[in-house]
């Protein structure tokens, strides 16, 4: 991971040097930043102030719903490297990603959602059961057939994680991926 530096000219009162066209100024907000320091000092030998660094915020992390609860214990955890250590594998480099999410932050990654297609039968996916069902009960709230999606019904019913195909066994059905419009 690589740092993005920029450099600017603060004078001793907290003020930044603004090179434009017409004059240099020194502005008490922002000044001018230059990716090079050779810049920035001959600024300062030219019109005094000292160079300031500035860093870049490193990117977060994307981890998933599992990986972001480790990060979070860990920071309660008297010893967070080894909390990390202890729940990750070091040869995949989950513990390595971990320990960076810990240190510059992260997001969880939205969990992709699919519709899953009943095989042989042309317009038909399969539906889950939710705790509304009235059928759920029935059938130990396994998914069913469905024909298509209704737009009476709710499309969640019809959307499945990989976790939950894999759960109810359907990982041989052929998938669509639902895209965040829903369709």
């Amino acid at each position: 991971m690589s740092e993005e530096k920029l450099y600017a000219v603060k004078n001793d009162e907290g003020k930044y040097l603004t090179i434009e066209r017409r004059a240099p100024w020194w502005d008490s907000q922002v000044g001018t930043a230059v990716r090079s320091s050779a810049v920035a000092l001959a600024w300062t030998e030219k019109h005094g102030g000292h160079v300031v660094t500035f860093v870049e915020e490193p990117e977060k992390v994307v981890l998933t719903k599992e990986q972001a609860e480790i990060v979070e214990k860990a920071r309660v955890s008297d010893i967070s490297a080894t909390y990390i250590s202890a729940r990750t594998d070091e040869y995949n480099g989950e513990e390595s990603l971990l320990m960076e999410a810990f240190v510059n932050g992260y997001t969880v990654a939205n969990e992709k959602k699919y519709n899953v297609k009943v095989p042989y039968a042309e317009g038909w996916h399969f539906q889950k059961y939710s705790s509304a069902s009235k059928l759920g009960p029935r059938n130990d709230w396994k998914p069913f057939p469905a024909k298509d999606i209704d737009s009476n019904m709710s499309k969640e019913l019809f959307q499945f994680t990989e976790t939950e195909i894999e759960h109810y066994g359907l990982q041989d059905c052929e998938k669509e991926e639902v895209t965040d419009d829903g369709k």
